[in-house]
């Protein structure tokens, strides 16, 4: 079913707007939070969890993208569920290995152990990273920007990585460098404390 068919069903309240939701994303959102937990039970419940913040969330929502949408909401609820599974020791998934790259050339890179949830502060200043971020990465070529993408968003891994874009794994990992180093310099140049 179309993407714009399922919001409708959403903003009707329709129960099939789950159904639908499930049938035609639930591999891709299993594979997201699989990426994270590193535990098919834990990424099912995020999954299942993902269907019930949809439904409370559309309406008043009105997403652009269905499939970003949905990826988003997996990939926050992983996250957490990581950081309470975790309690400040490293569970070597991908996320744990996309992190401690990242880690690298930008400041403050979230700890599985701190959130700035309750630090209104901080959370202004991790939404002008984010903005920064996005800004660099609209500027880089597409398939730097879809590997940094796959890699530090939905925590892929570099073999999935370089299967998905049918390129060798050494292309990955040099073009993720050249862009965390590139990054890195743009930060400093703007003035961000590594």
């Amino acid at each position: 079913m179309d993407d714009n068919k399922i919001i409708e069903l959403y903003f009707a309240r329709n129960e099939n707007a789950l159904k639908e939701t499930e049938n035609k994303y639930s591999k891709y959102l299993l594979f997201i939070s699989m990426n994270i937990l590193n535990n098919i039970e834990d990424g099912s419940e995020c999954v299942n969890d993902t269907y019930f913040k949809a439904w409370n969330a559309i309406p008043p929502d009105n997403p652009v993208s269905l499939k970003y949408f949905l990826g988003k909401i997996t990939r926050r609820l992983s996250i957490d569920r990581l950081r309470r599974r975790s309690s400040g020791k490293r569970a070597g998934s991908e996320y744990e290995l996309s992190l401690d790259e990242l880690m690298e050339c930008v400041p403050n890179s979230p700890d599985l152990a701190a959130s700035s949830a309750e630090n209104p502060e901080n959370q202004a200043e991790e939404s002008a990273l984010a903005l920064f971020i996005e800004g660099f990465l609209n500027e880089q070529k597409e398939e730097a920007r879809d590997i940094f993408i796959m890699r530090y968003y939905f925590c892929d891994s570099i073999k999935n990585i370089a299967e998905c874009l049918r390129i060798s794994e050494g292309k990955v990992k040099s073009s993720l460098f050249r862009t965390r180093e590139s990054l890195r310099k743009s930060l400093e140049k703007e003035g961000w404390i590594l």
